[in-house]
């Protein structure tokens, strides 16, 4: 039974990634669908999208993280899953932005599953199996992001709103699955009060902070996070500005990324860590960023976009182990709240890195007169350098 929770779990946060990934290659031709035209302009208003799903999953994911510490991991993984099969509906029949803006923001609230599921992972996995099962997470979201730029980018051969009733679909279904297959993983005498505090998403970030050991895998994670968001955020529209991709070109070159995310966190990051350990590891995956952001600022062709699409790939192993090191920091009882603080904390650098990066896109490409599309890597490479002092810190932790 516990095999069959541990797939519905992978599914669910695979879903998840579908959902935010199949939205990617299309989103130029929404933007367009809603009235907002032109490269520069689209990428902002696709930024102020992004931000949406990012603001409703940072109030929501301490206070879904802390439901479940109080009353049960599966009631509210099925709530969740069930919001954000409406969620797909609601955005497969908006024509309008403000519209779009409700299916974001219910997306992110629907996207808090992340915190419940990954807390689930915690309940059913021992420290020593952490790492790596973390790890499948990122696999299954590197499966996700395969599966949902490929369905974004070929069912907008059909139409442009078909991806969006595809993952309603799948979404309903694993809300069946998931009342049949999924037991409860948090014991009764395990759970904890849910109190007023937890409706503040800041209070509960504060407390974890407090948390010894814990204030620096989470700065790592929160800097790593905003950098590596300019990804998702431009990827569409840089590589439409640069090399004038389909929706069809783009969808295709976000599932091979996605293959990239899936051979990485599933078959090299275990053996890395097996291997050389979890700190080196972590380095190899803080070069590769370096590598990644600073190659994708200055590239002008198609096969040096190729080769630096690989180190971007090898990038994904830094937030697994610092995920890893924050859940062996604190206890059984506080998984929950742990996961949902790295939620929020993803989520505000969600929040602030579109804004920001689709602002620096539009001013290199529409505004300033100074013709420099890369320049949001650029800053992602300055954001990466600045970590590399705190990552030294944690040598001992990861390698105990």
């Amino acid at each position: 039974m516990q095999n069959r929770a541990y797939i519905f779990i992978l599914i669910t946060l695979m879903i998840d990634a579908i959902g935010i990934g199949l939205v990617f290659p299309i989103m130029p031709d929404l933007m367009d669908r809603v009235g907002a035209g032109g490269t520069g302009e689209g990428a902002l208003w696709a930024g102020v999208l992004m931000a949406s799903y990012a603001g409703a999953l940072f109030i929501f994911a301490p206070i879904v993280g802390s439901l479940s510490d109080a009353y049960g991991r599966k009631p509210v993984l099925i709530v969740a899953l069930f919001v954000l099969a409406i969620d797909y509906v609601i955005m497969a029949l908006a024509d309008v932005f403000w519209v779009l803006l409700i299916g974001r923001i219910l997306a992110g609230v629907a996207g808090a599953t992340y915190t419940t599921a990954t807390a689930y992972i915690a309940d059913i996995s021992s420290k020593e199996d952490r790492s790596a099962r973390f790890g499948m997470v990122g696999a299954a979201f590197g499966v996700g992001f395969v599966l949902g730029p490929a369905i974004g980018g070929i069912a907008a051969q059909w139409h442009i709103t078909a991806a969006f009733w595809i993952a309603a679909a799948m979404s309903a279904a694993n809300v069946v699955f998931g009342l049949f297959v999924l037991p409860e993983s948090l014991p009764r005498e395990k759970r904890r009060a849910f109190g007023r505090r937890a409706l503040n998403p800041f209070s509960t970030i504060f407390k974890a902070f407090k948390i010894p050991g814990l204030a620096i895998p989470l700065i790592c994670l929160f800097v790593f996070e905003f950098a590596n968001m300019v990804y998702p955020t431009l990827w569409a529209f840089f590589t439409r500005e640069l090399f004038g991709w389909s929706t069809l070109l783009i969808g295709v070159s976000l599932a091979g990324y996605g293959v990239m995310l899936a051979g990485v966190q599933a078959g090299l990051m275990p053996v890395l860590i097996k291997r050389i350990g979890e700190f080196r590891t972590l380095q190899i995956g803080i070069a590769s960023a370096l590598i990644g952001f600073v190659g994708f600022g200055l590239i002008s062709t198609v096969t040096a976009l190729i080769i630096v699409l690989i180190f971007a790939a090898l990038s994904d192993l830094v937030p697994a182990l610092l995920t890893a090191v924050s859940s062996n920091t604190v206890g059984e009882d506080q998984q929950g709240v742990v996961q949902g603080v790295i939620a929020s904390l993803s989520s505000i650098a969600a929040f602030l890195a579109p804004l920001f990066m689709t602002g620096v896109f539009e001013a290199f490409v529409d505004d300033t007169g100074v013709y420099f599309p890369g320049a949001p890597f650029l800053i992602g490479a300055v954001l990466t350098m600045s970590l590399i002092p705190l990552i030294l810190r944690l040598r001992t932790r990861t390698q105990s």
